[in-house]
């Protein structure tokens, strides 16, 4: 399985805390039946995590890298950033202080958990006109969306694609982000599952229980999909069908 959100390089934000955590939460996640992971540090946030593109990403990066290889954790990692959606992100992209993911045309995209759904549609047409592919990160957990039972619809009709946390599948954020969640699973609109994790304690990157889940809902083929096909083409910048 491959792992397009994950707050797993160490100090940046509100995810791991040191290397060590980090080392645990690999070893979860391959222990999972994971085999990469788009590290996803928050970012772009106004007064709060901005972890723009320089020295401290990228020497968190190899540092991590270097670890994995040492411990012999079969876990590959690649750049990527959770953006939030402020400011002009299509020209942080261009001036390499954002990272979409793995390098790609897909990019992670963040709301505030009460946007209002004029201005997150706007910043999503936006980036789509820029050329990119936003993945919304836990819409489920978003009020636009819990408000609107056609939001889902409305993203995917305008070239977004959706990502559904595993925690949302458990119950983890409230019984509103459950049932929106089994719904997408249900309908088939998610396109990618991911651990949104943050620790190696609670919001693991074991994705191992995402995929029973998934199974049980719908089927092993589209727990696949969510899980290993989608995301696999990210990582090769194919297009997602």
């Amino acid at each position: 399985m491959v792992d397009i959100h994950c707050h797993i390089l160490p100090g940046l934000d509100d995810g791991s805390d040191n290397i060590e955590e980090s080392v645990r939460m690999a070893r979860l996640a391959a222990d999972g039946g994971t085999t990469a992971i788009i590290v996803t540090p928050h970012s772009n946030i106004p007064d709060s995590f901005q972890n723009y593109c320089g020295e401290q990403y990228i020497e968190a990066f190899t540092r991590f890298e270097s670890r994995l290889r040492d411990e012999n954790i079969p876990l590959r990692i690649y750049p990527g950033h959770e953006i939030f959606a402020s400011g002009d992100i299509a020209s942080l992209i261009k001036e390499r202080k954002l990272f979409t993911l793995c390098n790609s045309d897909y990019l992670l995209i963040e709301f505030a958990f009460r946007e209002s759904p004029e201005t997150a549609y706007r910043k999503l047409r936006e980036l789509v006109s820029e050329g990119f592919v936003p993945v919304v990160a836990h819409p489920e957990r978003y009020a636009f969306v819990a408000d609107d039972d056609y939001a889902p619809l409305r993203m995917k009709d305008m070239g977004c694609l959706i990502q559904v946390n595993k925690g949302s599948l458990k119950g983890s954020f409230g019984r509103s982000a459950y049932m929106i969640s089994h719904s997408l699973i249900r309908h088939r609109f998610a396109d990618f599952v991911a651990s949104d994790a943050h620790s190696p304690y609670m919001r693991t990157p074991y994705l191992a229980d995402a995929h029973s889940i998934i199974t049980d809902i719908t089927s092993a083929d589209y727990a696949d999909r969510v899980l290993n096909v989608n995301p696999s083409k990210i990582l090769k910048n194919e297009k997602i069908i």
